[in-house]
Formats: C-alpha cells, sequence, structure tokens
C-alpha cells in the first residue's frame, strides 16, 4: 500500500462507505431480529413514557429514565413513534450509527495526517492513502464493539460517538478556517454527545492532543482558550453524571466502598484489561469476573507500574514519534470516567465491561494503523502483498468472530444462558434467568434452581430473595420458605416495597394473619400511595376478613382509578360486588 494516486483511487470514500455498511451488516445481521434483552425494556419507553408528556418528563424530570439522557431517550421516543416495538428497527439504527461513525472517524483521520507540521520523521505527510479506511475498517468489525451495536440499550453509545466525532470534525474545520459557525455548529453537536451519554466529556481533551500531535506544541490563546467552554461543559456534565449514579441510579453501597490506593490501582489494571481485549478479543464477556480489589498487592501494582513505564517511555521518544503518544493518551483518557475513581452502577457486576472502551479504541486502531502503513510503505513488494492478504484475513476473522458474538442477543433466555456458560459466577444472569423461566410453569425447577444459584453466589440480593419468594409461595407447602426469603429481603433493604407488598400478600392467604398482612399493605402505601398493585393486593385481602368487603371494594377502586386498564383488577371487583348482591354494572370510581 503506498500513496500514488492509483492507489488513493482504490479508496474512494463511496466505495469505502459502502463496504463498511455492507460489512458491519454482515456481522450484525444475526441480532436484527432479536429481542430486548437485559434493560433494554428500560430504554424503549414504557408505555406511560410514550406520550408528549413523557417526552416533556425526558427533559425534566430526572427520575423518570434509567439514566438522565435527555438526547438518547428522545431518540428512542422518536423511534417508538415511528415502529413502536418492532426491535429489528432499533438495532438496525445502531448498526447504521456504527457504520456512520466508522466513516467519519477515517475523514477526521485524514484531515489530521494531511494537515500534520514537517519535521517528524514517518509522521510528516507520510502516512499513505486509505490507512484512514484500514482503522475504519477495523473498528467496523472489532469484536469489542459488539457491545456497543448489537444490544440496543447500548444506542447511547452508537449515538454518542457519532455526535462525538461530528463535533471533533467540525471543530478541525473551524480550527482551520476559524470561521465561528463552524465553532458554534460543533459546540452543538458536543452537547448532544454528552446529552447521549457524558463518556463524550474526555472530547476536549482528545482534541487538544490531536492538535498537539498535529503541530508539535500547544498556544494557549489559538489552541486552549476556545475549548474552555467546552471543558467547562464536560466538568458541569461530569458532576450532574456524578450524582445521578449515586443518587438516582444506586451506585452507592459497600460495593463502591474503594480506598484511594485501590482506585489507584484499579485504574492500572482496566487499562491492561481493554488493551489486551483489544489487541487479541478472545474470551469476550458480557459479565467479566468481578475482581477482588487488594489493600496493596505486588501483582496489582505491577499493572500501575506498567502504566506509568509505557506513559514514560513514549514520553521520551516523543521528539522523534510523539504518535504513538497521542494515540496511548487518547486511549488512557478516554477510559478515565471508568477507571474506577468515580462511582458507576455497572461496577456492582463488574468492573470492566466491553462497551466502556467502544470510543477509547479509536486511539489504539488509528495509531497502530499508522504505523503498520508507514512501516509498509518502505518494505519490498512481495511484503507489501503479503500484508494485504493478512490484513484482509484479519478483518475477515474479525468479522467472523463479531457475528458469532452477536448472536447472544438474539432473546434473553439465549442472553442469559450465554453469560452463565461464560461466566457462571454471574449472580444477576442466573436471577434475570430464573424470573424469564418463572413465566413458565414447566420451567418451575430450573426457576427456582437459578434463583438459589444466585443466592449462593451473593446470599446478600435482596431481589434474588424477593424472587425465590414469589415462585416458593405458588407451591403448596412451601410458604414458610417463602415467608422466610421475603423477610430476608426485608433484611437487607428495610424499604424494599415489592418484598414487603409480597410477603403482605402471602400472609393475608394464611389463616389468622390477615391483620398483620393489612398492616404491611397500609405500610408499602404510605411508602406510596399510587401502588396501584398494592391497593389490589389488599382488596384481595380484606375481600377474606368478615365485614371488610365494603373497604375492599374501595382498594378495588382506588387501584382502577390509577390503572383503569388493568383487568383483574375489574374481574375481581365485578365478583366482590355479585358476591354482595350489587348490580355488575356499578360504574367504578375509576370511571366517575
Amino acid at each position: 500500500m503506498n500513496s500514488t494516486p492509483a492507489a488513493a483511487r482504490q479508496f474512494q470514500p463511496w466505495r469505502m462507505a459502502a463496504l463498511i455498511c455492507g460489512l458491519v451488516l454482515v456481522c450484525y445481521w444475526p441480532a436484527m431480529h432479536g429481542g430486548l434483552v437485559w434493560d433494554d425494556i428500560a430504554h424503549v419507553p414504557r408505555p406511560e413514557m410514550r406520550s408528549w408528556d413523557g417526552l416533556r418528563r425526558i427533559w425534566f424530570d430526572v427520575h423518570s429514565t434509567q439514566q438522565y439522557y435527555p438526547i438518547l431517550f428522545s431518540a428512542f421516543w422518536f423511534e417508538h413513534r415511528l415502529w413502536g416495538d418492532t426491535t429489528f428497527y432499533y438495532h438496525l439504527v445502531n448498526s447504521l450509527e456504527h457504520a456512520a461513525s466508522c466513516c467519519l472517524f477515517a475523514f477526521i483521520l485524514r484531515r489530521l495526517w494531511d494537515s500534520a507540521l514537517p519535521g517528524i520523521p514517518g509522521e510528516k505527510r507520510t502516512i499513505p492513502a486509505g490507512t484512514e479506511w484500514l482503522a475504519a475498517l477495523i473498528f467496523a468489525v472489532h469484536p469489542v464493539c459488539v457491545e456497543s451495536v448489537a444490544w440496543i440499550t447500548e444506542q447511547k453509545n452508537t449515538l454518542s460517538l457519532l455526535f462525538y466525532l461530528l463535533a471533533a470534525f467540525v471543530y478541525l474545520d473551524f480550527e482551520a478556517k476559524r470561521g465561528w459557525r463552524s465553532y458554534a455548529l460543533a459546540f452543538a453537536f458536543f452537547l448532544l454527545a454528552l446529552g447521549s451519554k457524558s463518556m463524550t466529556v474526555t472530547l476536549p481533551a482528545a482534541l487538544l492532543v490531536a492538535l498537539w500531535w498535529r503541530k508539535g506544541s500547544l498556544v494557549w490563546r489559538r489552541d486552549v482558550v476556545p475549548l474552555l467552554p467546552w471543558f467547562l461543559a464536560s466538568v458541569v456534565s461530569g458532576l450532574f453524571t456524578i450524582w445521578v449514579e449515586r443518587a438516582v441510579v444506586g451506585a452507592e453501597g459497600k460495593e463502591f466502598h474503594l480506598t484511594a490506593i485501590q482506585g489507584v490501582l484499579l485504574s492500572g489494571r482496566v487499562v491492561w484489561f481493554y488493551l489486551g481485549k483489544l489487541l487479541w478479543p478472545a474470551n469476550l464477556m458480557y459479565f467479566y469476573p468481578r475482581w477482588e480489589i487488594p489493600a496493596f498487592e505486588v501483582g496489582w501494582g505491577a499493572w500501575l507500574g506498567g502504566l506509568l513505564a509505557m506513559t514514560f517511555a513514549l514520553w521520551f521518544v516523543r521528539r522523534r514519534f510523539r504518535g504513538p503518544l497521542a494515540g496511548w493518551l487518547f486511549f488512557v483518557g478516554s477510559l478515565f470516567p471508568v477507571m474506577g475513581f468515580f462511582n458507576v452502577y455497572f461496577f456492582v457486576f463488574s468492573f470492566v465491561s466491553d462497551h466502556f472502551q467502544y470510543i477509547a479504541s479509536l486511539g489504539v486502531i488509528a495509531t497502530l494503523s499508522a504505523g503498520i502503513s508507514v512501516w509498509l510503505a518502505g518494505a519490498p513488494r512481495w511484503i507489501q502483498n503479503g500484508s494485504l492478504v493478512l490484513g484482509s484475513l484479519i478483518v475477515a476473522t474479525f468479522a467472523f468472530m463479531s457475528n458469532r458474538q452477536c448472536r447472544m442477543y438474539t432473546d434473553s433466555e439465549t442472553h442469559y444462558r450465554t453469560i452463565i456458560a461464560q461466566n457462571p459466577e454471574c449472580w444477576m444472569a442466573h436471577n434475570n434467568l430464573g424470573i424469564l423461566l418463572a413465566q413458565s410453569a414447566w420451567e418451575e425447577t430450573e426457576s427456582i434452581a437459578q434463583f438459589e444459584a444466585a443466592l449462593k453466589l451473593k446470599p446478600d440480593y435482596a431481589e434474588a430473595h424477593n424472587n425465590l419468594g414469589i415462585r416458593l409461595a405458588r407451591n403448596p407447602g412451601r410458604e414458610a420458605e417463602a415467608e422466610a426469603h421475603y423477610r430476608a429481603a426485608l433484611r437487607i433493604i428495610p424499604n424494599y416495597t415489592n418484598a414487603q407488598s409480597n410477603l403482605a400478600m402471602l400472609l393475608g392467604r394464611l389463616p389468622g394473619r390477615e391483620a398483620e398482612a393489612v398492616a404491611r399493605f397500609e405500610w408499602v402505601l404510605g411508602v406510596n400511595p399510587d401502588n396501584f398493585g398494592a391497593h389490589y393486593k389488599m382488596a384481595l385481602t380484606l375481600e377474606r376478613m368478615p365485614g371488610r368487603e365494603a373497604v375492599a371494594l374501595a382498594h378495588y377502586d382506588r387501584a382502577l382509578q390509577i390503572n383503569p386498564d388493568f383487568v383483574p383488577a375489574h374481574e375481581d371487583r365485578a365478583r366482590l360486588l355479585a358476591k354482595l348482591g350489587r348490580a355488575l354494572t356499578e360504574v367504578p370510581a375509576s370511571e366517575k
């Protein structure tokens, strides 16, 4: 591969863009007809969020969505307006956004490489034509991207990266021409990126690294000052996200209590873990085993030492080759938000995840692609031809691996069984598979076994205790076991209203314990008066208590007032009216 005009013609943008789109669709086709997995249901708009008021809440109610990313959830809202719950189109959007980002990645690289200042051996306009497309192809099919592209939830990654790269592309135009319209447009794209996912807070620093690589130095007024508003927006977005993760999402508790030394040790291992998976993408998992971080250990110290040694080594050779240092700084800096210095809810499952390095991987892929291409430019023709074949094999291998990996997103059961096969210690997957199997009477035994497996791995898992209690309560003669698990869940989380309500429902079916059940329902309704499920279950309990039928009817009415479409409440209310000898046509309070 060289930079001759003939070689350049081989890499016409429209041809390469078409190739990338085709490869991305081939890679991710198995997931296209996949359903919703894990927390996809929290991202595709729930029924109460599909109205115009739901769109308002996305922007002004921080508790209305799983995370406060108003651009992302607005995109989901509009997509649902277009095709409803048809998951094919959500997967298609993810894939097309990923393909578009790959093309933008190539355009940005070529703009940077073609405008590099002279005086750098191997870095002065000598990166051959087509190298940018090699980098884009590798990113398009790399297996570490599968989690970001095949998982509907991670449209937050594909959408935010698209805005991230658009902001960078337009900013480079501003940097060259100093046009303030370009600056305003670039900043707008950056705000859209922040509103899609806060991992994009690193973009201003990434732009400075790119400018430093291109020029060899930075000038405060020309290079830094224009990015100060960007840094301010990053700080505000970052601090707000930290608060949301703690106060809204729930990233607090013993799982997140790391000392300063543990946080620093974790950062070293995180960087090398991601670099290893990027260079050798074997044994990729949806949930990697969660590490136990020591107060201090020589092995963990070695990871940190290696990180510092690599940084210093690249710094010392920067005057001759600053490209490797620029790529390294981009990679490490982009990972900074998920190195362990800040609470991220996902850390309750694992300290690492493939989707965390979606942006960061661009730095390493660009650096290696450029380095290999520069070296090959001066190599004999037979080596160049051999490298072309080898590069094609690598791209094809990555595409094959990605195609196989994204098949775990076809349905929830396949998803959870794949996770358990890869990481049997993933208690969350055992619990969620148990919930899925509990929906079928044929899978009762395995459902209970999955909940028990989750509790064996994590005895203080309140949700699994509650779920196991629900399943046991359906089996005559196992009420005492169910009660024990409900009480265990409440010991772990005293204000766990769902477990409290389920325990009350169980007690209401046991002779002589109806009064205790009613007291527990009253506690639940004191916490949340609009809990229609608690009103409904309390009505069922009161109906079994002599002389309390009128109060039961009032709770049926309240449940229907909150949720008029709740069919079981309509049916049981009609049955109670018949029992009381009233006309079944009586209008419920919800319709008055």
